[in-house]
């Protein structure tokens, strides 16, 4: 009898903590406001916990990008705009900086997603900028999902580098 009995409160307790993991999971997989310092201001946020403190602004990112070569990869935290965003999963986004090129965003082992409505709004990205050779494949593929007519797709012939930035999480000015 106390073989069941202990069995028994075994499987209960086995239970209850995985429900509190598929809870914290659940929590945590959600966009939370963060406070800043600033009481005023509030943030989705999305991948790791990231903070506000020491970001540059888009302007000083620029620079920091026309130091680079390619092969170098720089830790590093800004705020900007999102200029596009996918439209498919929100796996990816542009940022605009200063110059004639955005920043290419995807996030960290494909961790997270960002929202599919978030052009024009604020965001504050923090992990690894650095510069890539992109396919044409790919140009052709990320063209697709920002929604790009055929004529503008097919016009892609050419591999091209682009200012590209690994995410390990986001904030998002609400």
């Amino acid at each position: 009898m106390r073989k069941i009995i202990y069995s028994a409160l075994l499987c209960c307790a086995m239970m209850s903590c995985k429900n509190s993991e598929e809870k914290s999971k659940a929590i945590k997989d959600a966009p939370v406001a963060t406070e800043t310092g600033n009481e005023d201001l509030a943030y989705a946020s999305f991948g790791e916990e990231i903070t506000t403190k020491g970001a540059l602004n888009a302007s000083t990112m620029a620079d920091k990008y026309a130091e680079l070569k390619p092969g170098d990869t720089i830790p590093a935290s800004f705020t900007s705009t999102v200029n596009s965003v996918c439209k498919m999963k929100g796996c990816w986004m542009n940022l605009e900086i200063p110059g004639d090129e955005d920043v290419s965003v995807k996030f960290k082992d494909y961790g997270f997603f960002v929202p599919k409505d978030i052009e024009g709004k604020e965001v504050v990205v923090e992990g690894k900028a650095f510069l890539k050779v992109v396919s044409v494949e790919d140009q052709k593929h990320f063209a697709e999902d920002a929604g790009k007519s055929k004529e503008e797709i097919a016009a892609i012939t050419k591999p091209k580098q682009e200012l590209a930035f690994l995410a390990d999480g986001v904030l998002l000015k609400q």
